[in-house]
Formats: C-alpha cells, sequence, structure tokens
C-alpha cells in the first residue's frame, strides 16, 4: 500500500494534474495527501481510478 502522495509522484503527476483527471477539486488532493482529511468512497475511487489502482491500495492516512 502507497500514500496518495507517492502514487502521485509515481506518476508524474501534479496534484493539479490528480485533480483534474479525477474529477475533483486540487484541495481534495492537497488535504487527503495531508491527512487532513478522508476522502469519501466516491473522491476514493475516482482518485484510484486516476491512478489505475485500487481504492483499497491507497493509503490516506498520511
Amino acid at each position: 500500500m502507497a500514500t496518495l502522495r507517492e502514487l502521485r509522484e509515481r506518476n508524474a503527476l501534479s496534484q493539479r494534474d490528480l485533480a483534474r483527471m479525477a474529477g475533483v477539486a486540487v484541495n481534495t488532493v492537497l488535504d487527503a495527501e495531508r491527512g487532513q482529511r478522508r476522502p469519501r468512497p466516491s473522491t476514493r475511487r475516482k482518485l484510484a481510478k486516476a491512478l489505475n489502482v485500487p481504492p483499497r491500495d491507497i493509503d490516506f492516512s498520511a
């Protein structure tokens, strides 16, 4: 399992790029990476799809 930031960086994406690909606000990515807010299940699925990984493979605990 990897953090959202690790997965994003492995894919050479900026936070803005990931947000755009997932269809979420940039603040959603920022908050999730900082561990300030756990994303809703629907948001987890969107982020996972953009990163091409199963949602369970993303560690949101930061």
